[in-house]
């Protein structure tokens, strides 16, 4: 019962994303704007454990990962999380613009 839940859990955190994507990302790149890189990151890790532990599972969540379906979803996930991420960083330059404006008065 407790190996089957951590399979559900680890193949949720895998299907945002596969692990050739993950390794060529960096965290704490200043200008990056994809909110999806921490999920991604922690269902690498995963992947990574998992595989070391079972090959058979690894295949198996790898292969699910890779689906056409799986895909869509992921694609339409980003698309979203782009349009977040702008709406965010619009918000940002208005508070900023605020600040310096009304607070500081420059």
């Amino acid at each position: 019962m407790l190996q089957s839940r951590a399979l559900v859990i680890a193949l949720i955190l895998l299907l945002s994303t596969t692990p050739p994507e993950v390794q060529s990302k960096s965290l704490f790149e200043k200008d990056r704007r994809d909110l999806l890189a921490i999920p991604e990151a922690i269902a690498s890790y995963i992947y990574e454990t998992v595989n070391k532990v079972s090959p058979k599972v690894g295949q198996f969540l790898l292969d699910t990962v890779q689906s056409p379906s799986v895909i869509a979803a992921r694609q339409r996930i980003v698309k979203e999380a782009a349009k977040v991420s702008v709406m965010f960083e619009q918000l940002m330059e208005k508070i900023k613009s605020l600040w310096y404006t009304k607070v500081l008065g420059y």
